[in-house]
């Protein structure tokens, strides 16, 4: 593979952020590459048209960062991981107020799961539908557009665990299978945590669409997916972008989020977790994975939006002693969809996992008061049951 490079004309095209050339898509063996160089692939398959964004990019954005053991930080001050205390008192202490119901037809009743219909054949036409969501459980969401299927954190499973016969069960399972969902063509990962990057799920997506599929994971994930099979692995820093071979015209970017990582008792944060944001001819969506508020969201608003549609999270945020740093409540993915410029959101990371305190149904409530309070549309940040969709008729366009 070519070792990573940087003239002085990709230095100065960096700083200007105007990106003109591919990022490298590293393989089984690529090594370290420092996230601030350019990187040059020596694969024909990432080749891209030059992707050039608006006088936004000569703004200052915040980059990613390591600590004195290298490894990845948060760098704002809203970051706060819990102290020993506040993790042994919410063990121990706290009231678990989730109340999910055991009995599947109370929960059928609140919660339905329907399933889903999946568009094999798409209208493509300029007077075509737009954008069209479909919500899968937690924060995995399908979303069509622009020509394109893609996956966010795909989540198939029915423990958020590193076995299934422990750990975190979901209380409404999936609305279909890894068999049952129409062509993808790329996945995006957020972070490592069990709930977002599920082994059965990859390893099964990896079977069926095999190197045809192309995952975008944050820095330190490429070898954790070589290593499950996946052959179309491309591994970006915060501000970094890429695309699907033969679909140049949609660009993926690693964008910032307020997390951390851990999948064993010795690699806490030693991969990067992200967001996404994926820029399209005619649409923009974002996914927000799973994070804390932060700055960065007024960034990527400012550099990309405004967004036709973002995929924010809502739940799993009390006691906020121990949540605030790492979940929003709904209050502040509110503020994140404002920040973001988003027309639209839809409401993820909610009614699957109980991995928080606050009442099971209580997510969606505040959200509408949130909403309330700021002067905002119902329908400008809504919810889906599990397995429905939503079509965003196509709009002006967001490009100038």
């Amino acid at each position: 593979m070519e070792k990573p490079s940087s003239s002085g004309k990709a230095a100065l095209e960096e700083r200007r952020g105007l990106v003109e050339d591919s990022w490298v898509l590293r393989g089984a063996g690529g090594g370290e590459v420092d996230p601030q160089t350019p990187r040059k692939s020596s694969s024909s398959r990432s080749s891209r048209k030059s992707f050039r964004l608006d006088y936004r990019l000569e703004e200052e954005v915040t980059k990613s960062c390591r600590d004195k053991n290298g490894r990845w930080t948060n760098p704002w001050p809203t970051w706060r991981f819990p102290s020993y205390t506040t993790l042994l008192r919410f063990l121990l202490l706290d009231k678990n107020h989730s109340n999910v119901p055991t009995s599947k037809e109370a929960l059928d009743n609140e919660l339905p799961v329907l399933e889903p219909y999946f568009i094999q054949t798409p209208d493509l036409s300029e007077s075509g539908p737009g954008l069209r969501v479909t919500w899968l459980g937690h924060a995995t969401v399908l979303v069509e557009m622009d020509g394109l299927n893609i996956l966010t954190d795909p989540m198939f499973s029915q423990r958020a665990s590193p076995f299934q016969f422990m750990g975190h069960k979901r209380y409404r399972g999936p609305p279909c299978t890894v068999e049952q969902l129409p062509r993808i063509d790329a996945v995006v990962i957020s972070h490592s945590h069990y709930d977002h990057l599920d082994a059965g799920s990859v390893a099964s997506l990896n079977a069926r669409f095999g190197g045809e599929l192309r995952w975008f994971v944050p820095l330190g994930l490429m070898d954790w997916l070589v290593k499950t099979g996946c052959e179309n692995v491309m591994e970006l820093d915060w501000w970094e972008e890429n695309c699907v071979p033969g679909h140049d015209d949609i660009t993926f970017v690693c964008t910032p989020s307020q997390h951390w990582s851990k999948r064993t008792a010795l690699d806490d944060n030693k991969s990067l977790w992200s967001s996404w944001s994926i820029l399209g001819p005619d649409h923009r969506f974002f996914f927000a994975g799973d994070t804390g508020y932060c700055s960065s969201f007024q960034e990527i608003g400012r550099r990309f939006g405004p967004f036709d549609l973002a995929a924010i999270p809502i739940g799993a945020y009390l006691p906020r002693d121990m949540m605030q740093g790492q979940h929003v409540d709904p209050e502040e993915a509110v503020q994140v969809h404002q920040d973001l410029q988003a027309k639209q959101s839809v409401a993820i990371h909610w009614g699957t996992f109980a991995l928080a305190y606050e009442f099971y149904l209580e997510p969606p409530v505040r959200l509408r008061e949130a909403l309330e309070q700021k002067g905002l549309k119902p329908d400008s940040f809504f919810t889906l049951h599990h397995g429905e969709s939503r079509l965003l008729s196509s709009q002006e366009d967001v490009f100038d």
